[in-house]
């Protein structure tokens, strides 16, 4: 990107300032056009003395890109239905199975129909540096012809496509956030908490993370600045987050942890057996995890280009370190490696390669799932223990210390004297001279630190409301019978 432009903001009760991250999806191409300067009125009367330039023929979209990027949406849907379904389904007692795979059929339509309503508007259309207008609400001018813009200048993508990754990305996030209080909550105070921290905690992180003009935009040094001072107020500080580490995975992991402590432990934690029932399911999910994470990684290049290739093998050996790691680890502490270690260990890799995928490369891969599968390892054994909540999957202790390693990770990592892609300047079309690693972890780390206060705040304040209003768990008796039939009225497993 242009050169990074600081600034200071002040915001009203409780300042967050903190810096930033971004460069992980592009927004519409019509914002593009929006945050063109305008045309003064001395050179629009010049224009019209003169002979009418033939106009620039619109750009068209790839077919091939168009196909990778609808595919790479079914590869994100196939991450939540079924692969975290599955992956969350074996790790709870049999008489929470349906519960879990329920609450995410369910939010994962929820959020998507609320996404076409309004969030797609707010995180994706010019407004102010934290949320975004109303240009699309429901899906209003959206047409067959709408185009979005890519990372690359005059390469488009169909808007419907952009419109329908995103949503996918929204979908997943929330459906995350479950399993830090699995087997205890209202079926009824779970969707209204989704909607609640969807709109007011997802919506502004992703604006603040990626919503930006479009490249188009950056023609000379005025045009991008202004265009700059268009976008998210994290963009706007220069952090890099290629697909997801801060609006996806810190985001969620905070929603969750919170979600834990308010709710409170599960009946019996600590003194009763809570051992997963089928970790069977639980590797089958986590390799659909894998496999649609492809898309996920991948497809957040919005094109299908080299540096979609790139973030694909990076999304390929960050994993498999990770499983690595996490499997010595768990062999060494506890003399033998299990099929739930290695399965956390792909799910702890694949979330701390997210940030980077597209702007480091695979030995810094490596090493960012190296690191991460030891990190997320202590983060569901030293940590929990620290922190004291019954999250009841580990939810924090994967995607949330996941997330934090790989966006401080980004920064050193995406420097092109370690084989990153450094930060590409588009008035000088060509990847930025400097790059200061330090200053680079510096912005990432403020980034992540707005994530947790962004997302701590609007939770607690959530999580309050709904169980002033619906009550956030279920009575005791139904959670020692279990939800599935005492909310859902179905078994699991007959017999």
């Amino acid at each position: 990107m242009t050169h990074w432009i600081k600034r200071l903001l002040a915001a009203g009760a409780a300042a967050v300032a903190l810096g930033s991250f971004t460069m992980a999806v592009s927004s519409p191409a019509f914002a593009a056009e929006e945050a063109k300067p305008a045309v003064t009125a001395p050179a629009a009367a010049a224009a019209s003395a003169a002979p009418a330039a033939p106009a620039a023929p619109a750009p068209v979209a790839n077919k091939g890109d168009t196909a990778w990027i609808m595919i790479c949406t079914a590869l994100v849907i196939l991450m939540t239905l079924p692969g975290l379904g599955l992956f969350y389904g074996g790790l709870v007692r049999s008489k929470n199975m349906l519960s879990v795979l329920m609450q995410c059929m369910v939010i994962f339509s929820l959020v998507s129909v609320l996404w076409a309503v309004y969030g797609y508007s707010i995180a994706f259309t010019p407004g102010g540096a934290f949320f975004g207008g109303f240009d699309r609400l429901f899906l209003a001018g959206l047409t067959p012809e709408s185009m979005g813009a890519t990372f690359s200048k005059g390469v488009v993508i169909p808007e419907f496509a952009f419109f329908s990754f995103q949503g996918a990305f929204a979908t997943i996030t929330c459906c995350l956030i479950i399993g830090a209080f699995a087997e205890r909550a209202k079926f009824s105070a779970v969707l209204a908490f989704i909607v609640l921290w969807f709109t007011f905690s997802y919506l502004p992180i992703a604006h603040m993370v990626w919503f930006w003009p479009g490249p188009d935009a950056y023609t000379d040094a005025a045009a991008a600045e202004a265009a700059t001072a268009a976008s998210g107020w994290l963009f706007q500080m220069g952090a890099l987050d290629f697909a997801g580490g801060t609006v996806v995975h810190i985001n969620a992991a905070v929603a969750g942890l919170v979600g834990a402590f308010v709710i409170g432990k599960r009946l019996g934690f600590g003194k009763e057996a809570m051992k997963p029932h089928s970790l069977t399911l639980t590797m089958v999910g986590a390799s659909l995890l894998w496999f649609g994470w492809f898309g996920f990684n991948a497809g957040s290049a919005l094109e299908a280009s080299g540096g979609s290739a790139m973030a694909f093998a990076n999304t390929f050996l960050a994993t498999s370190a990770a499983v690595l790691t996490w499997t010595l680890g768990e062999w060494i502490g506890k003399g033998k490696p299990s099929m739930l270690g290695a399965a956390s260990g792909a799910v702890a890799g694949l979330v701390a390669v997210t940030p980077a995928a597209g702007f480091v490369g695979p030995m810094g891969a490596i090493i960012i799932g190296l690191i991460s599968g030891f990190l997320c390892l202590w983060g569901v054994t030293g940590l929990k223990r620290i922190l004291g909540a019954d999250d009841s999957l580990d939810v924090f202790g994967v995607h949330g210390v996941g997330g934090i390693v790989g966006a401080l990770l980004t920064g050193v990592f995406a420097a092109p004297a370690l084989g990153g892609t450094g930060i590409y300047d588009y008035v000088a079309n060509a990847v930025s001279a400097d790059y200061s690693i330090v200053g680079q972890v510096w912005i990432q780390a403020k980034a992540v630190l707005t994530t947790i206060v962004w997302s701590g705040v609007v939770s607690v304040i959530a999580y309050k409301l709904v169980d002033l209003v619906i009550g956030l768990r279920v009575p005791e008796d139904e959670e020692r019978e279990g939800l599935d039939i005492t909310s859902h009225g179905e078994t699991a497993y007959e017999g």
